[in-house]
């Protein structure tokens, strides 16, 4: 067996999502792992696994200094089409392989269509309009501007614009973190 399937054999047994692995220099192994119900990966969860994989990577025989095992993070990258089937209706970050109308990067509500292309892939596409991009970089905290409060008197509401998508077109696409630091909602 190979080292990733070792892994994720063993991953997926305690009943979370195997994400990835990754060997970095000095023989440090890093698991990424995420659970199947939507919930936060908590330290007890990455403690358990982190356990469980000691023991099959000694009873395979694989070498390793130190072994990682932590979340995807806030802004995960998304790699499957299933990963892109879950986290329909977040934002997004679109980055393409090739520019399309001068840009490489896009941001917007993940959408997922049924249709897909003569590969087979499924389509996919984002969707954003001004005030959803205000809107996503005031939740992200990449701005400190006050919120729009709708279109004045003679102005025309935001146009919604669209970008599809096949997995082939895509470098990469990931969450856009929302952080909250107000606190507790009571």
């Amino acid at each position: 067996m190979q080292h990733s399937e070792v892994i994720g054999a063993t991953v997926q047994g305690l009943g979370y999502q195997f994400v990835e692995a990754n060997w970095a220099c000095a023989g440090v192994l890093r698991v990424t792992i995420d659970r199947l119900d939507d919930t936060a990966v908590t330290v007890d969860d990455c403690e358990r696994v982190s356990r469980q994989l000691q023991y099959a990577l000694e009873v395979e025989g694989l070498d390793y200094k130190r072994l990682e095992v932590s979340s995807p993070g806030l802004d995960r990258l998304l790699r499957t089409p299933a990963d892109l089937e879950r986290f329909a209706g977040q934002a997004v970050d679109v980055h393409l392989r090739l520019p399309f109308q001068g840009r490489k990067k896009y941001r917007g509500v993940l959408q997922v269509h049924a249709a897909a292309d003569a590969a087979g892939d499924a389509g996919y596409a984002i969707v954003w309009d001004d005030e959803l991009l205000a809107d996503l970089e005031r939740s992200s905290g990449a701005a400190k501007k006050k919120p729009a409060h709708g279109a004045k008197r003679g102005q025309a509401a935001p146009v919604q614009q669209e970008l599809r998508f096949s997995m082939a077109e895509v470098r990469e696409v990931r969450l856009v973190p929302v952080l909250d630091f107000r606190g507790r909602k009571s």
